[in-house]
């Protein structure tokens, strides 16, 4: 019997064509990612519900869970509660607070939109500067009732900091002031007066109601005073600016060395700016070494070119040592092994000066300190002023030494390699977010002078007079009431077993033990024969000198 084509009945067919139409629309609007973000109830998932609510992205399943969980867990009586829509963790309903960050996607007819809902808080700022982080634009929001207030100012802040410069300043629950344009007007003006100190460069204010709808999906008649747009309206009709990283050099940290078979080495990462074509000369910065670009390759096959946001593999021409953390680049980018930050910190316990914490920045994870806080800012007032630690929320411009030097750049000229988070050692806990301000190339942030001074270097050619000379310092030492650590052969070589002979490695080991026990306390003297010399950061003893006899008691 001959077999037949299977035949979808009609409606499925018209159904499927449907689908694949919207999707090829869909496929063609813009993406604008935003979030909500201000102070503590003033009604962000509210918002956001009502966004999803009034644009019909909503299905029948999930309109009938938010009538029943509105009638459970609401807050508004018999009105549907939107914020449920957003607020899902058990906590957030109880507490009625968001807590965690909330992305939901909803789309209209002329643009599509990836939202963030932020928690409010002061105790969870750190989640709301990870919904900021990817933001193009952010809608402050701000309780007519109430007016501006330190967490606004916070929240502002951080926006700019993170380099967001579409804000809009959304006046939100009108309905309980009545609708009044003098109360709006006097949010706005104190608003402004706050954004002239802080640098903002400027924002759109619209009134509205995320319970009622008012100004939300379109304009409302409630408040005939208000000539501007509705907030989809403003979303929808603000330019998305082209990402100025497409014009810049090609950069891409590698995440991965991709090597399924013996015939196949490529490098997979994240573009963090410019475009990349096959033929392409690309450098690694961690060594110099340079090649060019063999093929471009992802899920789909290979690529004519890529460019800023995508992730891909790229195959070079030659066999190069390149590994994860190694940044490609088109143009040099310098090594800095110090920064200058603005770092907001995110923890419980203060920031520890000068302890060593992981940095995670790109695809790379090194050992950092914050050697220095230059000055801390108050969100409230934006005074600046010299500061010893760090707390919860607190933001400051600190000075960082990195354990080696790496790529990086100011994050003004590229968010990628310019951003970077600080995590706990021993709870492996996210402490700190920071934007570099800008690179130390090629020198590392000094110690401190008290530091500096418990690092003693013995050199000399004679192992006998250095002896000596070791025994009478570690003596003073050990008298001033200081632990002594001495680096000595033996110590030296358990740390380069590694090395198949001495090298330039060497000393820097030794040098950046040194500098560790220095900072938490010790003293420490490092007998490196001739190798040693003045250039090192602590005190040089040269046993060969004629005014270092070891025959007599040698002072320091």
């Amino acid at each position: 019997m001959a077999a037949t084509a299977f035949k979808l009945p009609d409606r499925a067919t018209e159904a499927r064509a449907e689908l694949d139409a919207w999707l090829a629309l869909n496929a063609k609007k813009s993406l604008l990612r935003f979030l909500t973000c201000g102070s503590v109830d003033d009604g962000k998932s509210t918002l956001i519900g009502r966004l999803l609510y009034d644009t019909h992205t909503l299905f029948q399943d999930q309109l009938a869970s938010l009538e029943a969980d509105s009638g459970k867990s609401g807050t508004q009586g018999a009105v549907l509660d939107m914020a449920l829509l957003v607020d899902g963790l058990a906590a957030e309903r109880e507490q009625g607070i968001t807590i965690d960050v909330a992305y939901r996607f909803f789309s209209t007819s002329k643009r599509k939109f990836i939202v963030a809902d932020t928690p409010g808080h002061e105790q969870f700022t750190r989640n709301m500067v990870t919904g900021a982080s990817t933001a193009e634009l952010a809608v402050l929001l701000i309780d007519a009732r109430k007016g501006v207030l330190t967490q606004t100012r916070r929240h502002s802040f951080l926006v700019d900091l993170l380099g967001i410069r579409n804000i809009v300043l959304a006046v939100n629950k009108m309905d309980l002031v009545g609708y009044s344009q003098a109360r709006f007007d006097e949010i706005v003006a104190d608003y402004r007066a706050f954004a002239d100190e802080a640098g903002i460069a400027g924002f759109t204010a619209i009134p509205v109601s995320g319970l009622t709808g008012d100004n939300i999906a379109s304009r409302s008649p409630a408040m005939p005073w208000f000539a501007g747009p509705s907030l989809i309206e403003h979303l929808e009709t603000i330019p998305v600016a082209a990402k100025a990283e497409a014009s810049e050099p090609f950069r891409m940290s590698v995440q991965w060395v991709n090597r399924p078979n013996a015939a196949f080495r490529g490098y997979t990462g994240q573009i963090a700016s410019g475009t990349v074509h096959p033929g392409d000369r690309l450098t690694v910065s961690r060594t110099g070494l340079a090649s060019t670009v063999a093929k471009i390759v992802n899920f789909d096959g290979d690529l004519a070119q890529a460019t800023s946001g995508q992730s891909v593999t790229l195959t070079l021409a030659d066999e190069l040592d390149i590994a994860r953390g190694d940044l490609l680049a088109a143009a040099p980018v310098p090594l800095a092994s110090g920064l200058d930050a603005t770092l907001v910190w995110m923890a419980e316990d203060k920031l520890v000066p000068r302890r060593s914490y992981l940095m995670k920045i790109g695809t790379q994870m090194l050992s950092a300190s914050i050697t220095a806080i230059d000055q801390k800012i108050d969100v409230d007032t934006l005074a600046r002023s010299p500061a010893t630690a760090l707390g919860l929320n607190d933001i400051a411009e600190v000075r960082v030494d990195l354990d080696r030097a790496i790529p990086a750049l100011a994050y003004a000229g590229s968010r990628a390699l310019g951003a970077f988070i600080l995590i706990d050692k021993v709870s492996h806990a996210t402490v700190a977010a920071g934007m570099i301000r800008a690179v130390h190339a090629g020198a590392r942030l000094s110690l401190d002078s008290d530091e500096a001074n418990r690092i003693h270097w013995i050199g000399g050619t004679s192992p006998a007079r250095r002896a000596t000379l070791i025994g009478h310092l570690r003596q003073q030492l050990q008298a001033s009431g200081h632990p002594v650590m001495l680096l000595d052969d033996t110590a030296l070589r358990d740390l380069n077993t590694d090395l198949a002979e001495p090298s330039s490695e060497t000393i820097r080991r030794a040098r950046e033990v040194a500098r560790l026990l220095a900072r938490a306390g010790a003293n420490v003297i490092l007998d490196l024969g001739a190798n040693a010399d003045q250039s090192h950061p602590g005190t040089y003893i040269d046993a060969d000198a004629p005014e270092a006899d070891p025959s007599e008691d040698w002072v320091i």
